[in-house]
């Protein structure tokens, strides 16, 4: 239960109130360090506003997927509202939330914008209010026509994210033109989050680096620059192959023919995850390719007699998937692939110890030295080079660690974002 909200947060709550010198505004941004305080306040604030906008009113509640939206907004709330006296009821089926009280109901349809094709979703909709979850987030097409449906007078826009880099089109066009588009911006940091411990924070300082802990810590909107992980310089980070019996093994697989095949050998020992082994091949400076049964030969290798649990595998590598399955001896599964995030996770896990990188495992350490982002390009994107054993080692992490206990959450997802 909430005992008290910062000052920052209470004039979210009630920056829409006739008492307000916000009142005037046509929307909200809140935008800062993650754990701030800025989503739950927001949502809190949002629900109120449109309670008081009267009955037979529609608002929409918009995040990157129905599920971030159920688990960031209408979960935390429903506990808080219900002990208002607040009736709540949800028809998942039409992606509908539905609050009553004294006589006044309130419809919030749930939006997915996780790519291009979302802004045909909410085309048609006339709506009093949106709540835009993580709007860094989804793409410019789908927040314009939501916007667009907000034609009701009186009706408000309400945003909140983390920060990505600068030349973000939401930082450009929406938090740089505020007072052009008569909208209250405020920046949260994680002390303005009364809820949260001294405790607290300091493990979320210590679990991000560079840029990661520039954003997600000091929320700043930053470009990317120099190393991916810095902290990979340092040699302690580095072990030696433990010894005792391992749990579990997995092998993750970065696959090419001209560019270098990377896989690495994880082992499970005392709840944490090592990467034991690899195999790496660079066929330019080996001066010939291989096939791929050479590289399953390769594979094989690398597995020993050891029971493997699965191969994760770049999921573009259709070919080299088929020839693992073709042969029976592995289970194999096509990786989770998406890059910035995976690369903030490999990057937490690193340093909260999940994983551990063996000092025997050459051209891991290599890349770690050489793997920097592209500050030639306008987005969060690394350098294509020295990145083959880096992306084995995000596949494995997004696909066993992050996938391996959500594998039903994701089906879920993916359910749910066919029929939002």
């Amino acid at each position: 239960m909430i005992k008290s909200f910062s000052e920052k947060q209470l004039r979210v709550m009630s920056w829409w109130s006739k008492s307000s010198t916000d009142s005037s505004r046509d929307a909200i941004i809140c935008d800062g360090a993650v754990r701030s305080g800025k989503t739950f306040c927001m949502a809190l604030s949002f629900v109120l506003w449109s309670l008081s906008f009267g009955g037979n009113s529609s608002f929409a509640l918009c995040g990157k997927t129905i599920r971030s939206l159920r688990r960031n907004i209408i979960t935390p709330i429903i506990p808080i509202l219900s002990s208002l006296g607040f009736s709540c009821s949800e028809k998942l089926s039409r992606n509908l939330f539905i609050l009553s009280l004294d006589g006044v109901t309130v419809r919030y349809y749930l939006f997915g914008g996780k790519d291009e094709s979302s802004a045909s979703l909410i085309q048609g909709m006339t709506l009093s209010g949106v709540l835009f979850d993580e709007v860094a987030l989804m793409p410019r097409s789908f927040v314009e026509q939501a916007v667009a449906r907000c034609s009701v007078p009186g009706s408000r826009l309400w945003f909140n994210c983390n920060p990505e880099y600068p030349q973000h089109w939401f930082y450009t066009e929406w938090i740089k033109k505020a007072q052009d588009k008569n909208t209250l911006y405020l920046h949260f940091t994680m002390n303005d989050n009364p809820s949260l411990s001294e405790k607290i924070k300091r493990r979320y300082e210590r679990l991000y680096s560079g840029v990661f802990y520039e954003r997600f810590v000091l929320g700043k909107w930053v470009e990317v620059h120099g190393a991916v992980y810095p902290f990979m310089q340092n040699p302690d980070m580095y072990c030696d192959v433990p010894s005792g019996e391992f749990s579990r093994f997995v092998i993750s697989c970065d696959y090419g023919t001209v560019n270098p095949a990377s896989f690495g050998l994880w082992g499970k020992i005392h709840g944490c995850w090592y990467r034991i082994d690899e195999y790496y091949f660079d066929s330019r400076t080996e001066g010939f390719q291989k096939t791929d049964e050479e590289h399953y030969e390769a594979l094989c290798r690398l597995a020993g007699d050891r029971k493997i649990s699965r191969v994760i595998v770049d999921p573009s590598a259709a070919s080299f998937i088929e020839v693992i399955r073709r042969h029976s001896q592995f289970t194999v599964m096509p990786a989770q692939n998406n890059v910035v995030n995976g690369i903030r996770r490999v990057s937490q896990t690193l340093k909260s110890g999940t994983i551990k990188i063996c000092k025997n495992c050459a051209a891991a350490k290599k890349e770690f030295s050489l793997y920097r982002w592209n500050s030639q390009k306008n987005d969060d994107s690394p350098v294509k080079e020295n990145d083959h054993a880096m992306d084995d080692i995000r596949y494995f992490v997004t696909t066993e660690i992050d996938g391996g206990s959500r594998m039903f959450a994701l089906a879920a997802e993916r359910q749910e974002e066919k029929t939002a």
